[in-house]
């Protein structure tokens, strides 16, 4: 099996012997099939899947008892980014005073304390997980405010900074190399492997940044 495609545009992929790729097209889209496949499968109806996991465009399910016949099943499935199931929400303290907050609020065109005001404003959503343990890919910023990437990445970004890159908003869980915008930071501990969950952030999860002063 190469690929199929099914009656919502669903692109299916083999990979390998045990995996199946959706390409589903756009985060609201991959967003609505990942909250579906978990709920299948925890109805049992999905039959044997080890692991689903999403990303920008795409939902990897791996450990696929019989990748065909799911493959079939999949392809008659209509998926659209509408109905999008209503997370937990997570409050992220803020303080807006990252050092790249200037130029980002110059490429918005207002004052620093207004880019805090805008991003702050808005009630964002995990779509996917990756990067380094405890990092989520935050949608919900307007396309208008969506920023590039640093033209020269920082060799250590501190931990617990609030960055932007593209249309993604995202909080770094330990101190390493980063390429996006700094606005701010926050003390909230996104990832302790001695706690349960390790990571707070995961797809599906609403945040909010509250923001407080320095």
């Amino acid at each position: 099996m190469a690929r199929g495609r099914g009656v919502s545009g669903l692109v299916i992929r083999a990979v390998g012997g045990q995996a199946l790729l959706l390409e589903a097209g756009s985060p609201q889209a991959v967003a609505a099939l990942y909250a579906r496949l978990l709920a299948e499968r925890a109805a049992g109806a999905l039959g044997e899947v080890a692991e689903i996991v999403p990303a920008a465009a795409t939902v990897l399910l791996d450990g696929v008892a019989e990748p065909a016949a799911l493959a079939a099943r999949l392809a008659t499935w209509s998926v659209t980014g509408a109905g999008l199931p209503h997370g937990p929400l997570l409050a992220i303290v803020t303080v807006y005073d990252g050092a790249d907050l200037p130029e980002v609020a110059a490429l918005w065109g207002v004052s620093p304390a207004e880019a805090g005001a805008l991003h702050c404003a808005v009630e964002y959503r995990v779509a996917f997980c990756g990067f380094s343990p405890g990092f989520g890919y935050l949608t919900g910023l307007p396309p208008a405010l969506a920023v590039p990437r640093r033209a020269t990445p920082r060799p250590a970004v501190p931990s617990g900074s609030v960055a932007l890159a593209g249309a993604y908003t995202g909080v770094y869980p330990r101190s390493s190399p980063g390429g996006w915008q700094l606005l701010g930071r926050t003390d909230l501990v996104l990832w302790d492997a001695r706690r349960e969950p390790a990571a707070l952030l995961a797809p599906g999860v609403r945040v909010r940044f509250v923001p407080v002063e320095g």
